[in-house]
């Protein structure tokens, strides 16, 4: 059986699970995206995460739940936890291609993709090509032209597609700067200057 409900974690008011934002102080329910938790406070994120946990002790198997503790690691750059977070809410939710991008970002550990191991890369491109079978957003295209670049070009391993390849499909699709600009902050590197 599923719950329908949840409290906020802003007030504590009950919700419907399909809000978007709080009927009563206006603060999201789900986080859906990393905008909504990159300004908010630490004490705010706490209560957050905490509000999260007891939906999930409850209902371990909401999706979006996951995927919104999921980002708060994030935030508090906690790659590990974060990762278990978004693996859990693909698990739940197949067709969630943000949950297998920011997995992808988590598996990086907020290192660059030099300093990872080939299984650390691997794994990451495993999730970026599963986000990309599912939708093909800009972003996805260069998160994976990143890869493909500060780990393979950098060390002169031969890939297929190279990183040109793929930055050209991700401005082909509409990339974004701002969405750029806000993906380094979350992996937490500097950009490269050829990107």
């Amino acid at each position: 059986m599923q719950i329908q409900d949840i409290r906020c974690p802003g007030c504590g008011n009950p919700q419907a699970l399909h809000n978007t934002k709080c009927e009563y102080c206006g603060r999201p329910i789900i986080i859906s995206t990393f905008t909504s938790v990159a300004d908010m406070p630490m004490p705010m994120l706490n209560k957050y995460v905490r509000s999260y946990g007891e939906t999930l002790a409850a209902n371990p198997n909401l999706s979006k739940v996951h995927f919104s503790i999921g980002m708060c690691y994030l935030k508090l750059k906690i790659y590990d936890k974060a990762l278990a977070s978004f693996e859990r809410a693909f698990e739940e939710n197949f067709d969630d291609s943000e949950a297998y991008f920011y997995a992808a970002i988590c598996v990086l550990g907020g290192k660059k993709a030099f300093l990872n191991l080939r299984p650390e890369i691997d794994k990451a491109e495993q999730y970026i090509n599963a986000a990309l079978s599912i939708e093909p957003k800009a972003i996805y295209h260069y998160l994976l032209a990143y890869i493909k670049y500060d780990y393979y070009s950098r060390k002169f391993f031969k890939t297929t597609p190279d990183y040109n390849a793929c930055l050209a499909s991700a401005k082909e699709v509409g990339l974004s700067p701002r969405d750029v600009g806000q993906l380094y902050m979350i992996l937490n590197v500097e950009k490269p200057s050829c990107l």
